[in-house]
């Protein structure tokens, strides 16, 4: 086994939009960089070919900010981790191609990282980690599980949706309400000044621990519909409103999950990770129940919620610690099937 608290390794995350890219030296983040792409906003959603293309052009200049940042030349990499998918085919191609001929041309290890189990692995970037075992909701544009970690390596999804994720539901909830893409920051912007006790929406009933987003949006669409046949400029009189009732609704039904996993698990060692771990209404919900049920919660930094490199970087330690390597063979994988 490899000594994971002496190493120099660089993450690179091209899963969706962001191009980003961090180092990690001895088990701490150096650096930790993003270029973002605004040119998706104007189409409310990702355009796959757009983003794998601004992938090629940001890979290099995000990659050589992060070596420079950190004070590390390229020739003193231990490994190289990258997202292997799950994401946008063409956008992993473009990160995990280049982790290819970076490992190739420096004869580094290659690490493969699961982009959704990097979420989870963000609470161990912080010096204050959760003990095993511990629970995980991870939330966001793309998934919706609870997570019951036992080790490093070893976990067990226990609830997922069946249909839509929440950051998903956010972002068409917000579409109707008319605001730009991505939607949830400025839901949880506009929350603040409402009343989220002052409109109803439903959610699904499903099983357990299972999610379902699909009838809330159906909700939120015949709602506005009936109100505006009323009132053509309801959405823009009760906007504050609509979203902090949207918000509450969403962290309500997140919560009710969770809490039901805690019950049914014993366990108090509780987490949130992926982007949705952002939102304000979320993370203050998570506190209060922990303090409410004398359990740790653990809630990444804001840079660590949203797509990132050094949940990459941290994952691929944990794996280099284990001498799970990648080959060149290696192929990436749009979905996690």
């Amino acid at each position: 086994m490899n000594n994971n608290s002496q190493s120099i390794i660089l993450g690179i995350e091209s899963s969706c939009d962001d191009t980003a890219a961090a180092v990690l030296i001895n088990g701490k983040i150096r650096s930790n960089h993003i270029a973002s792409q605004e040119v998706h906003a104007q189409f409310g959603g990702v355009v796959p070919e757009w983003a794998s293309r601004k992938h090629q052009q940001n890979i290099i200049p995000v990659v050589d900010l992060a070596l420079k940042n950190a004070g590390v030349d390229i020739s003193e990499l231990d490994a190289i981790a990258c997202t292997q998918g799950p994401g946008l085919l063409g956008s992993l191609l473009v990160g995990h191609t280049f982790a290819k001929g970076l490992s190739l041309a420096l004869n580094k290890p290659l690490i493969n990282v699961n982009h959704i189990e990097a979420h989870i692995w963000s609470h161990f970037i912080e010096d204050e980690k959760p003990e095993f075992p511990f629970l995980c909701l991870l939330v966001s544009g793309g998934h919706t599980q609870i997570v019951k970690i036992t080790d490093y390596g070893q976990s067990e999804i226990i609830g997922t949706t069946l249909d839509d994720a929440v950051g998903e539901a956010f972002d068409k909830a917000g579409k109707m309400f008319g605001l730009p893409y991505p939607a949830g920051p400025e839901i949880d912007k506009l929350a603040q000044k409402g009343d989220p006790n002052k409109f109803s929406f439903s959610t699904s009933s499903v099983g357990d621990l299972d999610f379902s987003f699909s009838g809330l949006k159906t909700s939120v669409l015949y709602f506005l519909q009936a109100q505006k046949k009323v009132d053509p400029d309801f959405v823009e009189k009760n906007s504050f409103d609509l979203c902090a009732s949207l918000q509450h609704t969403i962290v309500s039904y997140l919560m009710s999950k969770l809490m039901k996993a805690v019950e049914q698990t014993g366990i108090k060692q509780i987490g949130i990770a992926g982007g949705v771990a952002a939102n304000s209404a979320l993370r203050s919900a998570l506190e209060s129940y922990a303090a409410e049920i004398d359990a740790q919660a653990f809630i990444p930094k804001f840079e660590y919620c949203t797509d990132n490199a050094a949940m990459i970087a941290k994952a691929g330690e944990i794996k280099w610690a284990k001498n799970e390597l990648g080959t060149l063979r290696d192929i990436c994988y749009a979905r996690n099937d």
